[in-house]
C-alpha cells in the first residue's frame, strides 16, 4: 500500500523524483496494532464519547527521523463479544478520505476472495501536470500558505468531536423545508455553519473540500488512490435564513469550474518541487467536506453484513474547526455529521436546540466541557 517516507537529496535543477518527500518500497510501510476492549459492541457504542472513539485507532506523529516512522497505522479492536472494530490512520500525502475508505472495500474483498468493486487506479496519466511556468497562487492556497502553522499539538488538544446522525425522515424533513433540489450536504453543512457561527448576520466565508475524482473533464475513476481534495471557499449571507444559505452552497459547489482543480493542482504540484514548507490544508477557518459520496458501508467481510458504522476523523484539525458529511448506516438520505471544533464550541453544539428540533441524534457526544 506504500512505503517509507524520506527527504530526496537532488540539486535544484534535478528531476523532480530526486527532490521533496521520496517514497522508498523497500516493505509496506504498515504497522498493525492490536487491542481490547472491555465491553460489548453495543455498549461501546451506547456511551462512548467523540473523545473515545479515537481510541479505536492508533496515530505516531512524525519524529526526527521520517525514515523508520509509518505513514500508515492499522488498529484491530477486539470487543468482548467478538466484534471487532479498524481503525485506519494515515497521511494526506498518500491518499484522501476516499481511498482511505475504499482500503476497506479492497481488504473484504480479499477476505472473501472477491475482486473489489473498486480496483486501485495508480498511476492516472491525465493528472500528470507540467506547467512551463510558475502558475499563479489560487487565493485560498495561497492564505493557507502563508499563514502559521500550529506549533504544537496544544491546539488539537483543545478541540473536541461530536457526531450527529440524522435519520432519512429527519434530512427528508429539512429538505421540505429548502428550495426543490438541495442536496443533504448544502443542508447539513449551512445549518452547522449558521449553529456554530451563532448565526452571524452578514455575508461570510465557509471553506468546502470536495472530492474532484467525477469533476474533471475525463473524470477519474472511483478508485484512484491519491489525495483528490479540492478546497474552495463559499460566501453567503448568514442573516437570509438557512434556505438562501443552503441554496448559496449548492450553486457554488455546481459552479466549480474544471480551470480552477487544474489551476490549484498546478501550484501545489509546482510548489512540491520547490522544496517549501508544508502548511496547512483543513483551517484554520472554518471548513465542511462533503463525504457522503463515499461508499463507506459496502466494505463486508461477510457478505451481506455492513459495517454497524463507519467514522473519519481529519487529525491535528485546528482553527475555527471542521465539519465532515458522512452517510449514514441504513444509506438513502440518512446522513452523519462529524464536527472537531473548539471543546466548548463542541458541547454547545450537541445542545442546540436549533441542530436537535432537525431531528439530530447525538451518537458520539462531547464530554461535559464548560461553554466558551
Amino acid at each position: 500500500m506504500t512505503g517509507r517516507l524520506t527527504r530526496g537529496e537532488g540539486s535544484a535543477d534535478a528531476e523532480p523524483a530526486h527532490r521533496g518527500w521520496v517514497v522508498k518500497c523497500n516493505d509496506a510501510g504498515v504497522r498493525m496494532v492490536d487491542a481490547r476492549a472491555a465491553v460489548t459492541l453495543d455498549e461501546w457504542l451506547a456511551t462512548a464519547t467523540g473523545d473515545e472513539e479515537m481510541d479505536l485507532l492508533y496515530y505516531e506523529p512524525m519524529g526526527a527521523e521520517p525514515y523508520i516512522w509509518s505513514p500508515f497505522y492499522v488498529q484491530l479492536t477486539e470487543f468482548t463479544d467478538k466484534s471487532y472494530a479498524l481503525g485506519l490512520s494515515c497521511i494526506h500525502i498518500h491518499n484522501d478520505p476516499t481511498a482511505a475508505a475504499l482500503f476497506f472495500h479492497a481488504w473484504a474483498a480479499a477476505h472473501r476472495r472477491t475482486t473489489s468493486t473498486y480496483p486501485p487506479f495508480l498511476h492516472p496519466p491525465a493528472l500528470a501536470v507540467s506547467p512551463t511556468s510558475p502558475p499563479p497562487a489560487p487565493p485560498l492556497l495561497a492564505e493557507k500558505a502563508s499563514a502559521a502553522s500550529p506549533t504544537s499539538t496544544d491546539a488539537a488538544a483543545a478541540m473536541s468531536s461530536a457526531t450527529f446522525h440524522f435519520p432519512a425522515s429527519a434530512v427528508r424533513a429539512l429538505l421540505s423545508s429548502l428550495e426543490p433540489g438541495t442536496t443533504p450536504f448544502a443542508a447539513l453543512a449551512a445549518l452547522f455553519w449558521l449553529r456554530i457561527t451563532g448565526a452571524a448576520d452578514g455575508e461570510r466565508e465557509l471553506t468546502l473540500a470536495l472530492d474532484f475524482r467525477k469533476r474533471m473533464y475525463a473524470p477519474l475513476p472511483w478508485g484512484y488512490y491519491g489525495s483528490s481534495v479540492h478546497f474552495t471557499r463559499a460566501r453567503a449571507d448568514l442573516a437570509s435564513g438557512l434556505p438562501a444559505v443552503a441554496a448559496a452552497l449548492d450553486r457554488h459547489v455546481a459552479g466549480v469550474p474544471e480551470e480552477e482543480l487544474w489551476r490549484a493542482l498546478e501550484w501545489l504540484h509546482t510548489r512540491q518541487q520547490q522544496e517549501n514548507a508544508p502548511f496547512q490544508m483543513y483551517g484554520p477557518e472554518l471548513t465542511c467536506a462533503a463525504l457522503d459520496h463515499v461508499p463507506m458501508y459496502g466494505a463486508e467481510f461477510e457478505a451481506g453484513a455492513s459495517p454497524a458504522r463507519v467514522s473519519c476523523r481529519v487529525g491535528g484539525a485546528t482553527g475555527e474547526g471542521l465539519v465532515l458529511v458522512l452517510p449514514a448506516p441504513e444509506g438513502g438520505e440518512a446522513r452523519d455529521v462529524v464536527v472537531t471544533l473548539p471543546a466548548g464550541a463542541t458541547a454547545r453544539v450537541c445542545r442546540d436546540a436549533e441542530v436537535l428540533r432537525h431531528g439530530a441524534e447525538v451518537v458520539f457526544g462531547a464530554k461535559a466541557e464548560k461553554e466558551e
